[in-house]
């Protein structure tokens, strides 16, 4: 199933990125990860892609095993470095025929050692580039990235959402943030998203930190902010390993709940090929339903205004 649909069907959804690991020990760990998860029913789950393909095979592969073994609605990675629109056209003929509906349009972070993007020769240059690509020659639904706290390489917001509404326009049905632990800057994103006219759903990504050094050297690589009340939480929590993963977890399902309540359309969980945290959080949404808050006011909400106005009515 396109996971646009899912989208306008289910709210919230719940979705998990995976990674292609690189030995067999690595290969049953997601496995274990993804069986695991499967009992807390996921809506979907994605497979991300390597710079230059370094992971082409395995991400089809591992998305392909992950629906028909396990049983998810899966999505896809799909990158333009390294690729000419010819290899291009032969990973998503290879998507096809593996059954997946849905592929994320990226442009790509430039291989290890090179600074910047440079486009391939007979490749594509952008995810909207991609995108377009892809809605031309395919019927998948497609998903593309979006940054809160604004593209390393955008010189400000305006310019990087300019940017963003070309991946929508060139056939993004929605977008998936990259993650962050402020839900302020979510909320001022998806605002100044709408008022350029993006009207996809926008899923917020989360990370349930599990280690906070590994967290902060992801923070690190793709320029998330960590606030500094939560760093110093973690530092007082002196490295000890289970404290840090409590607290992780308080924090993330706290971050969520804030999230559905004030209408995000789901929460997709960066859960790093393990499935503890993920898990932890994702039972305790599940347990506690905080979006259902929003439903019951709103629907108090509309019941008092029509009693009004029937008194109103009848005066």
């Amino acid at each position: 199933m396109r996971i646009d649909e899912i989208i306008s069907e289910r709210r919230p959804t719940f979705s998990v990125e995976f990674f292609p690991p690189k030995t067999a020990e690595a290969t049953e760990q997601l496995y274990e990860t993804a069986r695991e998860l499967r009992k807390l029913d996921l809506d979907f789950v994605s497979v991300t892609y390597g710079a230059g393909g370094s992971t082409r095979d395995g991400t089809v592969e591992i998305a392909r095993a992950l629906k028909d073994e396990i049983g998810f609605e899966t999505m896809a990675h799909l990158s333009c470095v390294g690729e000419t629109t010819e290899g291009l056209a032969v990973t998503l003929d290879r998507i096809e025929a593996a059954g997946i509906e849905n592929v994320f349009a990226l442009r790509g972070d430039p291989p290890r050692g090179q600074e910047d993007f440079v486009q391939p020769e007979g490749g594509l240059g952008s995810a909207a580039e991609l995108a377009a690509f892809i809605s031309g020659g395919w019927d998948f639904g497609i998903g593309a990235a979006c940054f809160p706290e604004v593209h390393p390489e955008a010189p400000d917001l305006e310019t990087d959402l300019r940017y963003l509404k070309t991946k929508v326009d060139a056939g993004a049905g929605f977008l998936i943030t990259q993650l962050f632990f402020d839900n302020q800057v979510y909320f001022d994103f998806v605002r100044a998203a709408r008022a350029q006219g993006i009207e996809v759903p926008i899923i917020p990504g989360v990370i349930p930190v599990a280690t906070f050094a590994q967290t902060k050297r992801i923070c690190d690589l793709c320029d998330a902010t960590i606030p500094p009340a939560l760093e110093a939480a973690f530092e007082a929590a002196g490295g000890d390993p289970e404290r840090e993963f409590e607290l992780g977890i308080a924090y993330a399902a706290q971050q969520c709940a804030e999230l559905l309540i004030a209408g995000a359309p789901g929460i997709q969980f960066y859960a790093l090929n393990r499935a503890p945290a993920t898990r932890a959080v994702l039972a305790t949404l599940k347990a506690s339903r905080p979006w259902e808050r929003v439903r019951k006011r709103t629907a108090a909400r509309r019941t008092d205004r029509r009693g009004r106005k029937r008194r109103q009515v009848g005066t």
